[in-house]
């Protein structure tokens, strides 16, 4: 028969061999003796007191699945605190990736309701203008969108309509002259 043993006036280094021989007493009683400083331990770091409890609990139930095989060099208490302090920086590791994610997402989606913004008036504007050139004498449209649209030189749009140079210009500051009258300082935003 075993002796009765005052778990309660053991040593730390007494409890962990116990422990380590599968007592569960001597658990119960590390579990009672550092339990609700850990939790303040826990709860300082990270200002929630469900999180610091799951992590009190995650360092309680990583001793006993650890039981047989935990070498604790320091202290028991020291290895308690190393602990509950690495689970409390490995959750504000978290939080702080958690956090960067959510803003650049934020940021992502703002900007993509502004770019979307801007994709819709560029359209809207674009369609102003072409409506606009559209409405230009044939022979001024043609030399209009041959400058801006195909990007042809002037000597270039003289050569294919079998024009001088000199109409082409001329035909284009009409255009822009006409244009510019039409739509104001927004014409020359999209132009």
């Amino acid at each position: 028969m075993r002796k009765m043993i005052d778990y309660d006036g053991l040593s730390d280094h007494k409890l962990t061999e116990l422990l380590s021989e599968e007592d569960r007493i001597a658990f119960a009683q590390i579990f009672k003796r550092y339990n609700k400083i850990l939790l303040i331990h826990a709860y300082k770091k990270l200002e929630q007191q469900e999180v610091a409890e799951d992590i009190v609990q995650e360092v309680f139930s990583m001793l006993w699945q650890k039981r047989g095989s935990i070498s604790i060099s320091t202290n028991l208490a020291g290895y308690l605190y190393a602990s509950v302090k690495n689970k409390a920086l490995d959750v504000i590791a978290r939080r702080k990736t958690e956090a960067l994610y959510v803003d650049s997402l934020k940021h992502f989606v703002g900007s993509g309701v502004a770019l979307t913004d801007h994709l819709v008036r560029e359209r809207q504007m674009k369609e102003i203008i072409e409506r606009e050139v559209s409405r230009l004498p044939t022979k001024m449209r043609r030399v209009f969108e041959l400058s801006r649209s195909q990007h042809l030189s002037h000597k270039e749009i003289a050569s294919e309509l079998k024009l001088s140079e000199h109409t082409v210009t001329d035909q284009i500051k009409k255009a822009l002259k006409i244009l510019r009258t039409k739509m104001g300082m927004c014409f020359f935003l999209v132009l």
